[in-house]
């Protein structure tokens, strides 16, 4: 299993996610990443393998001025530890980003379906297929196309969704069996 926080707020968000994630980091993940809107057309994610210090020593040097935030550490259970590996996944130009917690049963089913209509994977992960089909099935309704995306994947996962056309809203959904 998986660790997510999101945060919307006046504070800065990496800092409220950072602690949440910490306080989720006794069970030994092996990779942590955050994406922070910071006001600009697409967030600005950073993603690291090992322990979360390796991500808070980046953030430290770099930090990222934002207001919302979304963010996970990751447990493998699909590809090996690594940076693209970790999450969060996001679509091409990086202006929708999810994190996700769970099992996508039916990922392979549509990374193929995807991979045929062009889109290109970066990681070994189940849930990058969610932010692919995310901008595959994007109607302009940030709302909408998260229903659509949930109607197609099979599973028990909790997923945030995060859209920079929607700079106050962290779509979130959940499914269990």
């Amino acid at each position: 299993m998986c660790g997510i926080v999101g945060y919307i707020g006046s504070q800065n968000a990496q800092d409220f996610v950072l602690d949440g994630l910490e306080k989720l980091e006794y069970r030994g993940y092996d990779s942590a990443g955050i994406a922070v809107n910071t006001g600009e057309d697409k967030f600005h994610i950073v993603k690291k393998v090992g322990r979360l210090k390796n991500l808070a020593d980046i953030l430290e040097k770099e930090p990222l001025k934002g207001t919302m935030a979304i963010g996970h550490t990751r447990w493998a259970t699909h590809g090996k530890p690594s940076d693209e590996n970790s999450h969060p996944h996001f679509n091409k130009d990086e202006t929708l980003v999810v994190v996700h917690n769970g099992i996508i049963e039916n990922y392979l089913t549509l990374k193929k379906q995807l991979i045929e209509k062009g889109h290109v994977f970066k990681s070994e992960t189940d849930s990058e297929v969610v932010a692919h089909l995310a901008e595959e099935l994007d109607d302009g309704d940030f709302f909408s196309t998260v229903r659509k995306v949930v109607k197609e994947i099979t599973g028990t996962y909790t997923l945030l969704f995060m859209n920079s056309d929607y700079p106050d809203t962290i779509a979130q959904r959940v499914r269990i069996r």
